[in-house]
């Protein structure tokens, strides 16, 4: 069944909001990764080592594609900007291809740090961590009751979306090459911030218009609360994932479930 039987008589009083019915109109479940799907260290202590460790080497690798020239000049951009506002950033060299890539290589890492949803970062990101998983150095860590829920939706007649800050491109790979296999196959589509930052309603109404389906009908799970707000903002049903060993929100404004399993 799509829904749990019950929440125990506890967690209601707990949540303070109405049982998730088992007949439910819900068509779509669309799904955060990071906390969610997968833990916040895979992203911290894998993922993100990993670029570091190789734009240096990918950039210089593949320095003459149009792509990767498309890519810098956004980069370059970008640091511009963040250098106007903070002149310590310093200035992008734009002398020999060493010299820009070493640049480019600091800046990556220095947006890393900051954890900066920028597009053109995330886009290469994608495009490292492609090589990563294809070679077998990497594989997406996703949390165990992950597959067998895919499994279950996808028996049930639910549909699956995702819905994160990492790019189509690396959302895919970490599916296709997940500890439990292929994942990919019960997922039908991905969006990033290509549609739109996920903490703005826009951004779910767009997706569900994507979907083809009305937004009451998509169910949306995330462990940030800002971003479900949006999303109920637009007309989304929504459900907090609060995986455990991490912090507990004081106010539950919304739906609050420790596992899959639960759905």
């Amino acid at each position: 069944m799509f829904w749990a039987e019950v929440f125990s008589e506890s967690r209601q009083s707990e949540l303070n909001l109405p049982v998730l019915s088992k007949n439910s109109s819900i068509r779509w479940l669309l799904l955060d990764i990071e906390g969610t799907t997968s833990s916040v260290d895979f992203v911290y202590k894998t993922l993100f080592p990993y670029v570091s460790a190789h734009v240096e080497s990918y950039l210089y690798r593949h320095s003459a594609e149009s792509e990767i020239k498309r890519l810098m000049s956004e980069l370059r951009a970008e640091q511009a900007a963040d250098a106007a506002k903070d002149p310590q950033i310093g200035v992008w060299m734009r002398g020999t291809a060493e010299e820009e890539i070493e640049t480019a290589g600091n800046y990556v890492r220095h947006l890393i740090a900051l954890d900066r949803k920028a597009t053109p970062l995330k886009t290469l990101q994608g495009m490292i961590w492609e090589e990563g998983f294809k070679s077998g150095e990497l594989l997406g860590d996703v949390y165990e009751d992950v597959p067998r829920a895919f499994e279950r939706w996808n028996a049930a007649g639910k549909r699956i979306a995702i819905f994160s800050s990492g790019s189509v491109l690396a959302q895919r790979l970490l599916f296709g090459h997940s500890t439990a296999g292929d994942l990919a196959k019960y997922v039908e589509a991905y969006f990033d911030t290509t549609t739109g930052p996920k903490r703005e309603m826009a951004s779910y109404i767009a997706i569900a218009k994507a979907l083809g389906t009305e937004t009451a009908n998509v169910l949306f799970v995330s462990d940030v609360t800002a971003e479900l707000d949006a999303a109920r903002e637009a007309g989304l049903q929504t459900a907090l994932m609060v995986r455990p060993g991490t912090s507990r929100p004081n106010e539950i404004q919304h739906s609050r479930i420790e596992s899959f399993d639960e759905l």
